[in-house]
Order: C-alpha cells, then structure tokens, then sequence
C-alpha cells in the first residue's frame, strides 16, 4: 500500500504522461490484496518484480537523459531512483513469505525475508538521506531515517546469515514506531506550506511525500515476523 499510495502521488505529479506509469499502481494494488488475503499468488508477485525491475530501468533513464545527467540536481528533482525498486521488494518478499507459509519450518524462507527486509530498509535509508539532504536537514528529525534504519537493517542482514541479536527485534519496533512518526512529520511539512492543507491538491505533491515513511514500518514489521518465526 506505501508502493501504490507513493506511485499515486509521484506519477500524478508526471501527469501520467507516459502509460506505463500505471502499471505500477495496477500491480502493488494486486500484490497488497495477494497478501492481505493470504493466497498463493505467485504470477502476482513475480509481476510486482518485474515491474519493479523495468521501472528502476525507465527511472534511472529518465535521469541519464536530462542534461547533466547523474547531476545533484537531477538526482534530487528527477524521478526518484530508489521508488521502483520498492516494489520489486514487495514481490520478493511476497514470493518468499509464500514458501515460508507452505513450508513453516523452511530456514531458508525466514532468511531470506532477513535479508530482503534488511536490504529494502538500506536502500529507503539511501533515498531518505538523498531527499533529506536536498531539504538540508533543517530539523534535527531529519537525522532519525538515516540513522536508526541502518542499524536496523544490519540487525536482519546479520540474522540472514543466522546470527543471533538480543536487541534486534527491540531496535526493529524502533524501526517499526518511525515509519508512523515520520508520516505526521510529514504532514506538519505540508501544513508549512504555501496554503497548508487547504492547498493539499498542490501541497502533497510538492511537499514531503507522505507514503514514504510507512515504508520503514513495513520493512521493520516483514523482519520481526521472520525473526519471530524463527
């Protein structure tokens, strides 16, 4: 659901002017009632991946094509590289929740979901320090997402390989309690802006994107279950 609320706004803001930009929308949709239903779905996840693989393609694209290329500028204001690349997670961690589900006591499956969980929360790290460095950390709250979810993501890549953390799943729920703290800072963004919420058809498209954070929540919440499963 933060893949196609997050599409919605940022392809919107793109007019749709290219029809593929639906093609995202239509499949985290798909994955999301996949997994919220509980049932094999595994031509649905196997799509969000493949998705989620054209679309880094088309965005990283988009980006080498303006001039200047891999510039800061472009980087900041051109389609966001990271953004596809969540819903390929969803659809990697859809198949491998899958086989956990049809085979409980698969240590494979519960690593697997470590280590996609752990590499997802890295790279929305990433993205997070690339946007917030374009607004200059001008409040002190900036620093949390590209600080706790590191070593949050450290904590499930080492239970990966199958090391034991006592404070991992503790430092997750940290994780976990982010992702909803940072939607409200999110909105208090957008209610600085020229016309606050009465101008939200302007604002939630220029101002901080509001389904970015619950992205750390999922991630965190993906890597609890598994460490719980284990």
């Amino acid at each position: 659901m933060s893949v196609l609320l997050d599409s919605a706004v940022e392809h919107t803001r793109g007019s749709f002017e290219n029809p593929g930009m639906f093609a995202p929308l239509a499949s985290s949709f798909a994955t999301a009632l996949a997994a919220a239903r509980s049932t094999p779905g595994t031509a649905i996840y196997s799509t969000a991946l493949a998705i989620g693989a054209a679309g880094s393609a088309f965005h990283i694209y988009n980006v080498a094509r303006r001039p200047g290329g891999f510039c800061w500028q472009n980087l900041f204001y051109a389609a966001p590289l990271g953004a596809p690349a969540a819903l390929g997670l969803a659809g990697i961690l859809g198949l491998a929740a899958q086989r956990l589900q049809l085979h409980p006591g698969s240590a494979p499956g519960r690593r697997a979901i470590c280590a996609v969980a752990g590499i997802g929360m890295a790279g929305s790290a990433a993205e997070a320090a690339l946007l917030h460095f374009r607004g200059a950390y001008h409040r002190p709250a900036m620093w949390l997402p590209v600080t706790v979810p590191p070593i949050g993501a450290i904590f499930l890549l080492r239970a990966a390989t199958g090391a034991r953390d006592r404070l991992a799943r503790a430092w997750l729920g940290l994780t976990a309690l982010l992702g909803v703290i940072g939607v409200a800072f999110h909105a208090n963004g957008i209610a600085k802006q020229m016309g606050g919420w009465s101008n939200w058809r302007q604002n939630v498209l220029s101002g901080p994107p509001l389904p970015a954070p619950p992205s750390f929540l999922a991630l965190a919440l993906a890597g609890r279950a598994a460490l719980a499963a284990r």
